[in-house]
C-alpha cells in the first residue's frame, strides 16, 4: 500500500513518507528528484551498472562522484545500480515502481516498455501512482522520433533566435536552461497529481516535453508572435479607435527589452550596470540622478513608449553621464534612490551577494562521496529553506539496503 500523504510520520518535512523512483538521467528528471529529496520525499535513483547516469563522466570539473555535473542534481538520492535488460534487475525496478509513490523517467517513447516498464500497464496495476514522462518533443508521431537536447532545443524553440547581440550570431544560453525549467513544470505537474490523489485516491500521468516547457518560457516574446487580444465585433465596418497591432517576429537585442527603455545594460566609466527604469516617474528619477534632468523633460524621452522608439538617440545620452563614474557607485547611488541597478556580477560574486541580503545560500553535505557544499533549495516553507543534506551518492552506494528493502514482502509501513 503506498503511504497517503496525510499520513505522514512526525518529521514535517512537507514531503515526508512519499518514495520517489528516480529513473531518470542528465539534468531535467535529476533535478526533479534532487527538489522532491529537498521536499522530504525518499528518492532512489536507478543507475546502470558500470557508468550510472552519464553526468558522471561530465567533467571537468570532477568530483569524488564523477562529476560537478552530477552534483549538481543528485542530492539527497540513493543510488542502486540495476541493469534493466536482465530480467531479474528489471523485475526489481517493477517491485520499487510497485512501492513508489513517484516515478521520474526521461526515456524515449516506447523504450522503458521495452525494458518491461510498460507505463500503461504499471499505471492500471497501480492507479495511485504519480508516473512523471519528460520528453523532447512530446510522445506523438513526428516527435517521439526526436531526442531531447538542451542546447537543440535552445536553437529549435526560438530561444537561441532572441539571444545575442543584434548584430552577432544566435547564442545559447549560459545554462542549460531548457532542462532547468522544464524540471520546474514537471515539479508543479508531480506535486498537483499528487494533490488530486489526496482527493480522488487516483495518480495519473505528468507528461511534460522539453519544446512546450521553453516555449511557455519564453512568455511575452512568443506573445508577440501569436498577436494582440482583439475585441470581438459582430459590425464588419466597425473601426477600432486604434490600428490593430500585427504579430511581430522578435529580434535579438543584446540585453535590451523590447518593450521598456531603459531596461538593459549601460556601459559605466569601468563596465556595464543593469538598469531597470520601469515608469516614467523612474526615469525622471533617474534622470536626476545622472544630473541630466533634461531628459525626462525632452518630449522623445517622456514616456516609456517615446524611449522605446527613440531608444538609439537615448542610450549614448545616459552612457555619456554615466561614464563619470563607476559600475559600483552608480550601483549603490541607484539603490540609494529607490531604483534597480546591478553590476554584472560573477557566479562567485553573486552567491557573495545572497549571503549579504541574508538569504543563507549554502549548504554542506555530507556522504560516503565526502564533504562538499551546495546551494540551499529556492522554496522556503515557514522561513526554512528545506534542503537535503546527504551527498550526492557514489554510484550504487545503496544496492544492499535497496536490494534488500525490494527482496522483502511489501508492508503497509512503506520504506525503512
Amino acid at each position: 500500500m503506498l503511504r497517503s500523504m496525510l499520513d505522514q510520520p512526525a518529521d514535517d518535512a512537507p514531503l515526508a513518507g512519499i518514495v520517489v523512483a528516480d529513473l531518470s538521467r542528465v539534468l531535467a528528471g535529476p533535478l526533479v528528484g534532487a527538489t522532491l529529496a529537498d521536499l522530504g520525499a525518499r528518492v532512489i535513483k536507478v543507475e546502470q551498472p558500470g557508468s550510472g547516469d552519464g553526468t558522471r563522466a561530465w567533467s571537468p570539473p570532477a568530483s569524488a562522484t564523477g562529476s560537478t555535473y552530477f552534483d549538481s542534481a543528485n542530492r539527497g538520492k540513493e543510488s542502486v545500480a540495476l541493469d534493466l535488460a536482465d530480467p531479474g534487475d528489471a523485475a526489481l525496478a517493477r517491485e520499487l515502481v510497485a512501492r513508489a509513490d513517484v516515478v521520474i523517467e526521461n526515456f524515449r517513447p516506447g523504450a522503458a516498455a521495452r525494458l518491461g516498464l510498460d507505463r500503461d500497464a504499471l499505471l492500471a496495476e497501480h492507479p495511485r501512482l504519480v508516473w512523471c514522462s519528460i520528453t523532447g518533443y512530446g510522445a506523438q508521431p513526428g516527435g517521439a522520433e526526436r531526442a531531447g537536447y538542451d542546447f537543440v532545443l535552445q536553437a529549435a524553440s526560438g530561444l537561441m533566435h532572441i539571444t545575442g547581440d543584434a548584430d552577432g550570431p544566435p547564442t545559447k544560453a549560459g545554462v542549460a536552461l531548457v532542462d532547468v525549467l522544464t524540471a520546474k513544470d514537471a515539479l508543479a505537474g508531480i506535486l498537483a497529481a499528487l494533490l488530486r490523489r489526496e482527493r480522488t485516491g487516483r495518480g495519473g500521468l505528468v507528461e511534460v516535453a522539453l519544446l512546450s516547457s521553453i516555449q511557455a518560457a519564453l512568455v511575452n516574446q512568443l506573445q508577440s508572435v501569436l498577436g494582440p487580444i482583439a475585441p470581438e465585433s459582430s459590425d464588419a465596418e466597425a473601426t477600432p479607435a486604434e490600428p490593430r497591432a500585427r504579430p511581430v517576429e522578435p529580434r535579438r537585442a543584446g540585453s535590451a527589452h523590447p518593450s521598456i527603455v531603459p531596461y538593459q545594460l549601460l556601459e559605466t566609466a569601468d563596465g556595464p550596470l543593469a538598469v531597470a527604469i520601469g515608469t516614467d516617474a523612474q526615469f525622471r528619477a533617474f534622470a536626476a540622478l545622472l544630473g541630466a534632468p533634461g531628459l525626462a523633460d525632452d518630449a522623445r524621452f517622456a514616456t516609456n513608449a517615446r524611449r522605446v522608439a527613440h531608444r538609439e538617440a537615448l542610450v549614448p545620452l545616459l552612457e555619456a553621464a554615466l561614464a563619470a563614474d563607476g559600475a559600483l557607485e552608480w550601483e549603490q547611488r541607484l539603490l540609494d534612490a529607490g531604483l534597480v541597478a546591478s553590476r554584472v556580477r560573477t557566479i562567485g560574486e553573486g552567491l557573495e551577494l545572497a549571503t549579504a541580503v541574508g538569504l543563507d545560500p549554502i549548504r554542506e553535505v555530507r556522504g560516503a562521496a565526502g564533504v562538499g557544499r551546495q546551494l540551499a533549495s529556492p522554496i522556503r516553507i515557514d522561513g526554512v529553506a528545506r534542503t537535503a543534506t546527504t551527498a550526492p551518492p557514489l554510484l550504487g552506494e545503496h544496492d544492499a539496503t535497496v536490494r534488500a528493502w525490494l527482496s522483502r514482502p511489501a508492508t503497509d509501513e512503506g520504506a525503512p
